[in-house]
């Protein structure tokens, strides 16, 4: 065409350029007043009917799409038996002319990629995939903007734009079995073998363009075409310079996903790659920098102490880490009633953005910026909860799965290997790497942390099962543990200090808040801060920073009494747990364990008309005796860990139950009212279940002589306890002599609840859910039918719900759920 030509409303004013698919002019729209770029097909390849309709189908997958970061199609049509494009006039150079010149920086580039990623996004919601992205389609405009130029081998989905009707020939002539189409050395390996492009394909093609973009040199590019076609099956392209990773760590796994040979393992979509690259772009603050609202100040020309709040809403966090770069924090947090999910935050900017996935929690990050992820999170015990070990982009994505059942992971200096502590045959045990075991406990493990050069693992072993209580321990790479600070009462968070010469954690030892501690490997102590409430350490970054939450805990209780239509609140102090209901209905027996109970908690029954609490003594109580006249307990008296003891309701004094040196865990009642059962373990041998008589003290094994659950419940006619070991699922086994019996119907995760409805059923409690179902079990049958379903009338950093009592008429009931409220802290100047 020439200057002055006229194409409709449109004159020609002169050429801009050529490529396979065309020439591209710049004209003037006569009608609007503005100038546009007319893309023909040359006359010579008029004819060409695979050049036509390649044609044809840029304009129309192109013409469908309207976002900022993909070229806008004004108009089509033919002139001079050839057809036409009319787009926004462009600005500025290809990304091919910029690279020319060689490498972007790495933050320009993931700007520019994370353009890219959100033009694909709309794209893919529209059902196209452009499957020939490449430097050459992508326009850099003068203001920085990205444009996704050329549809011309796009593929629309089958229900999209366009004609159904024989006409639309694209998927039999240019996306059958065996074509190759797009463009060598940014085909994704599907594309290579000749199988169909898919968004994932264009998700591949963007990493190809990224790579390059950083190093300056394409991915894939060999001496031959077979050579490259064979690396994009077979390779990985060489490794960025070692600033560009040890700076952008999550820059260059972004990359690595985006080239993954099997689709799956890319990101979940373009959207997905959007929001991970513009964590990168995003974080340009020097590490040191915590934005506007820091509280910081100088006394005497020395450093003060500054706490920075960075969340507000209601609710609980679980864990909280800082990214490699530290410019920005990851954690897992439930808000206003809401499952558990992972939130990314700038540590410049207020607003926690969500990364997807509800019912996720996140374990840590690694160097690299890839988090270790707790899927479908779950609770399975007071304090404890588990779920499946995952990897997942800082940004987001499909998780991989790695392993079942893990409480806690931690990624190893390098991120190459993890940490996890996970329960094996009735064991909690820690293992590093997976599978090489250097601790294990009847008990359970927390807060489990890598040293900084991964020659050590400190944790928090507790010794009971629902006591969070503990001690700060140490193990190296050959299993070789101590305990460098021992015996507290109450420990949650630990990290290891920015110099790596010291566990920091937070904990109490008698009544007062959870505060932040130091040991050294030497078992040096030293305190570090106090405040009022309760602390919790989340992480430590390498310059010194911390991240803290404070927390407001409560342990509550809700009950159904007689003659009342709605649940009331009758906790006593702060940390109130219900232990039992009595078979009237009038008394409930509590322990209050937290500050308010004292360092050795206090056992109370309180009415349930919400007069006030009468305290019978200290310990931790077990249950109302049949009669009612009696309440079952364990004290810590010195030299007799876990001793039993009986405290009258009423006139009287308490009674120490001699059970032959056992070391007692947990004690029920059995309803014949003459004995107990008791589990607990005589030596080195596990935790089995022993039958007390009260009279003679006669003491018989019952059950498994394997570590069993402190979940066990007995019949209301005296013959069977329901028990269970390990994952198994809930058995029946005879009080007397006789087989064990298997229950059909339960499931490894159900809960027993106190077995107070009736002899041919049981109820059970799945673990973990919120509201909480309780479900009646029939023992001959196996059927599980609803029995009912609770739930605070708050949910907001409801924790979990546990201690379930149902009176036989079913209408009067209790339970006790802790909530948790968290404020994540920014902390600085802590030494």
């Amino acid at each position: 065409m020439t200057s002055g030509e006229k194409i409709g409303p449109y004159e020609v004013i002169g050429f801009l350029g050529a490529g396979a698919m065309g020439e591209i002019h710049r004209a003037r729209d006569t009608r609007l007043g503005r100038d546009v770029a007319i893309k023909t097909l040359p006359a010579s390849l008029s004819l060409d009917e695979e050049r036509i309709r390649r044609f044809d189908q840029e304009a129309r997958a192109a013409g469908t799409l309207n976002h900022p970061n993909i070229l806008t199609i004004y108009d089509v049509g033919n002139h001079g038996g050839g057809p036409y494009i009319v787009s926004e006039l462009l600005v500025g150079s290809t990304l091919r002319q910029r690279l020319d010149e060689g490498a972007l920086p790495p933050r320009r580039a993931a700007d520019f990629a994370a353009q890219i990623a959100r033009g694909l996004a709309a794209a893919h919601g529209s059902g196209v995939t452009h499957r020939d992205l490449k430097p050459e389609n992508l326009f850099v405009t003068a203001l920085g903007a990205v444009k996704i130029l050329d549809f011309g081998l796009a593929k629309l989905k089958e229900s999209g734009v366009g004609p159904a009707s024989g006409d639309d020939s694209l998927a039999g002539t240019m996306t059958g079995a065996g074509a190759i189409l797009g463009t060598l050395g940014y085909m994704a390996p599907e594309q290579v073998r000749g199988l169909p492009a898919t968004p994932s394909s264009d998700l591949f093609a963007l990493g190809c363009v990224l790579y390059e973009m950083i190093t300056g040199v394409r991915a894939f590019k060999r001496d031959s075409p077979v050579e490259s076609m064979s690396a994009i099956l077979h390779e990985d392209p060489a490794p960025m310079a070692a600033r560009v990773r040890s700076e952008f760590p999550a820059l260059a796994a972004i990359v690595a996903r985006c080239l993954e040979k099997e689709p799956a393992a890319r990101f979940q979509s373009a959207a997905d790659l959007a929001f991970a690259l513009s964590l990168v772009s995003a974080t340009d603050a020097p590490a040191g920098d915590t934005g506007a609202g820091a509280a910081a100040g100088s006394i005497d020309g020395e450093s003060r102490i500054s706490f920075r709040r960075l969340t507000f809403r209601r609710g609980s966090i679980q864990r909280a880490r800082f990214t490699p770069d530290g410019h920005s924090v990851i954690y897992g947090g439930s808000w206003e009633g809401q499952p558990v999910e992972p939130f990314w935050m700038h540590l410049g900017n207020p607003e926690g953005r969500s990364i997807g996935h509800p019912g996720t929690d996140v374990f840590s990050v690694a160097a690299n910026g890839e988090m270790a992820v707790c899927l479908k999170r779950r609770t399975r015990g007071p304090f404890l909860a588990a779920g499946t070990l995952a990897r997942m982009p800082v940004g987001g994505g499909a998780p991989r799965q790695l392993l079942q059942n893990v409480d806690e992971a931690d990624w190893s200096p390098e991120g190459t290997q993890f940490a996890v502590v996970r329960e094996v045959d009735s064991m909690n045990r820690l293992e590093y790497p997976i599978g090489r075991v250097l601790f294990q406990t009847h008990g359970w493990i927390s807060h489990m942390r890598v040293s900084r050069d991964g020659k050590h693992v400190a944790f928090v072993h507790h010794e009971y099962v629902g006591n969070d209580g503990g001690d700060v321990t140490v193990v190296d790479t050959e299993g070789r543990s101590r305990v460098l600070s021992g015996d507290w009462g109450t420990i949650r968070g630990l990290a290891w200090s920015a110099d790596g010469s010291e566990v920091w954690f937070t904990a109490h030892r008698a009544s007062a808040g959870r505060n932040l501690y130091a040991v050294g490997l030497d078992g040096r102590l030293r305190a570090l801060h106090q405040v009022p409430g309760q602390l919790c350490i989340q992480d430590v970054f390498p310059d010194g920073r911390v991240l803290l939450t404070h927390s407001v805990e409560r342990q509550a209780i809700m009950v159904q009494v007689p003659g009342e239509s709605t649940e009331r609140d009758l906790s006593w102090l702060d940390w109130s747990i219900l232990r039992d209901i009595s078979d009237d209905g009038q008394w409930l027996l509590i322990v209050e364990s937290g500050e308010g109970g004292g360092s050795h908690g206090a056992i109370c029954i309180r009415p349930t008309d919400g007069s006030g609490a009468v305290q019978l003594g200290e310990g931790n109580a077990m249950r109302f005796s049949p009669d009612g006249m009696w309440v079952l307990a364990l004290q810590q008296t010195p030299g007799l860990p876990g001793s039993v003891v009986l405290l009258p309701t009423g006139v009287g004094e308490p009674r120490q139950v001699d059970t032959g040196g056992i070391e007692c865990r947990v004690a029920k009642w059995v309803p014949d009212g003459k004995s107990i059962l008791v589990l607990g373990s005589d030596g080195d041998g596990p935790v089995c279940l022993h039958r007390v008589d009260l009279e003679s003290g006669r003491r018989v094994q019952v059950g498994p002589s394997e570590a069993v659950d402190s979940q066990f419940e007995i019949s209301p006619d005296s013959r069977f306890v329901a028990a269970k070991v390990g994952n198994r699922p809930l058995m029946l086994y005879p009080l007397e002599a006789g087989d064990a019996i298997a229950i059909p119907g339960v499931r490894p995760d159900d809960m027993i609840q106190p077995w107070r409805i009736e002899s041919g059923a049981i109820l059970v409690a799945v673990e973990g859910e919120m509201p909480a179902k309780i479900l009646r079990v029939d023992l001959a049958t196996g059927t599980r039918s609803p029995y009912r379903e609770l739930a605070p009338p708050d949910s907001s950093g409801v924790w979990s719900m546990r201690g379930f009592h149902f009176l036989p008429d079913g209408r009067t009931y209790g339970y006790t759920y802790l909530v948790q409220l968290d404020d994540l802290y920014l902390v600085e100047n802590l030494s």
